[in-house]
C-alpha cells in the first residue's frame, strides 16, 4: 500500500508537469530527453516503503560517491508525451546501491523499464554540482530548437556564444551570469560525453552539446526548467533577428551588461564582460 502513495507525492507531480512542459515546448521529441531529480530520505520515506526493493539493475558508472542517494529518473526509451499519464511506467525511484555500480528500484518502471541511458552522465553531473552547490537537485537534458540551430551558425566559442545570448535580452545575464559551457560535437550516451559535461559543470549550470541539445542543472525543477527557457528565448530572439536580415541597429552594450550586474548584485564571468559590439563589429 505504501508503494501506491508515491505516485501522489509532490515529486512525481513535479516530474509529470516538467516532462509535459518540455514536450509541449517541442524540446523532447520521441524519446529524446531525460530528467533526474535527487530526493532526500525524509522526502521518500513518508510516501513509500524504502525497504522494499523491486529490482536491482546495473549502471555503467562508479557512483560510489552517491551511494544511498535517491533519484527520481525518467526511463530509457520513454516518450515524454506519455509521462503525465503513465508515470509508474515511464519514471522510476532508484537508490544508488552500496557497490556504486547498480541501483535499487523502489518504485515505478512497472513494465520492466530502466533509468535513462544518459543516467551515468546525470550522476557525474550531480557529483560535480554537489561539490559546488550542496542544494543541487535536478539535471535535465533536452533539445531546444533555436539554441541547437545556433550551434550550426555561431562559432563554438564560449565567450562569443555567451555574450551573444546575454545581448539578446536583459534577463539573460541575470539568469546565467556565468555564461554557457560548450563541448565539441561528441557521441551521446557515452561515458566520454558524460565526463566532459560534468567537468564543464564545475563552472556552468548549462552545457551545450552542439548539433544535439543541452544539459542543465539546478536546485529545483522550476529553476532548471527556467534556465533552459531563458537561454532558448535568447536563441529565439537571435533567430528572429537573423530572419529579419541579421543587421543590428541597436544592442545591449557592455555598459548595459555592467549596469545589470550592479543592479542585480551579480558576479558575471569577468572574461565575458567586454568584447566585440554587435552593431559596429569592433
Amino acid at each position: 500500500m505504501a508503494q501506491e502513495k508515491f505516485i501522489n507525492s509532490p515529486y512525481v507531480t513535479e516530474m509529470r508537469k516538467i516532462t509535459r512542459g518540455l514536450y509541449q515546448h517541442g524540446w523532447d521529441e520521441r524519446n529524446g530527453g531525460n530528467v533526474s531529480y535527487r530526493l532526500k530520505p525524509d522526502e521518500v520515506n513518508q510516501y513509500t516503503d524504502t525497504t522494499a526493493i523491486l529490482r536491482n539493475v546495473p549502471i555503467d558508472f562508479d557512483a560510489t560517491e552517491l551511494a544511498g542517494q535517491y533519484f527520481l529518473v525518467t526511463g530509457t526509451g520513454r516518450y515524454f508525451k506519455n509521462v503525465y499519464d503513465n508515470p509508474e511506467g515511464d519514471v522510476g525511484l532508484v537508490q544508488i546501491a552500496k557497490d556504486g555500480h547498480s541501483v535499487d528500484i523502489h518504485w515505478g518502471y512497472n513494465d520492466g523499464a530502466q533509468p535513462t541511458s544518459e543516467f551515468p552522465a546525470h550522476l557525474m553531473t550531480h557529483i560535480k554540482r554537489l561539490r559546488v552547490d550542496s542544494d543541487q537537485r535536478v539535471v535535465m537534458h533536452c533539445h531546444p530548437t533555436n539554441l541547437v540551430a545556433m550551434s550550426f551558425t555561431v562559432p563554438l566559442n564560449e565567450k562569443v556564444f555567451s555574450r551573444l545570448l546575454w545581448k539578446m535580452q536583459a534577463e539573460s545575464i541575470v539568469v546565467f551570469p556565468e555564461g554557457l559551457g560548450i563541448l565539441p560535437y561528441m557521441t551521446p550516451g557515452t561515458t566520454t560525453i558524460g565526463e566532459a559535461t560534468a567537468n564543464k559543470m564545475k563552472t556552468f549550470r548549462l552545457v551545450l552539446w552542439p548539433q544535439h541539445g543541452v544539459f542543465a542543472a539546478g536546485d529545483s525543477m522550476d529553476e532548471t526548467f527556467g534556465l533552459i527557457e531563458t537561454v532558448e528565448k535568447a536563441a529565439l530572439i537571435y533567430t528572429t533577428i537573423q530572419a529579419q536580415g541579421g543587421h543590428f541597429l541597436h544592442e545591449i552594450t557592455d555598459t548595459d551588461l555592467a549596469n545589470l550586474a550592479t543592479r542585480f548584485n551579480l558576479a558575471p564571468n569577468p572574461d565575458y564582460m567586454m568584447g566585440q559590439s554587435l552593431v559596429t563589429g569592433q
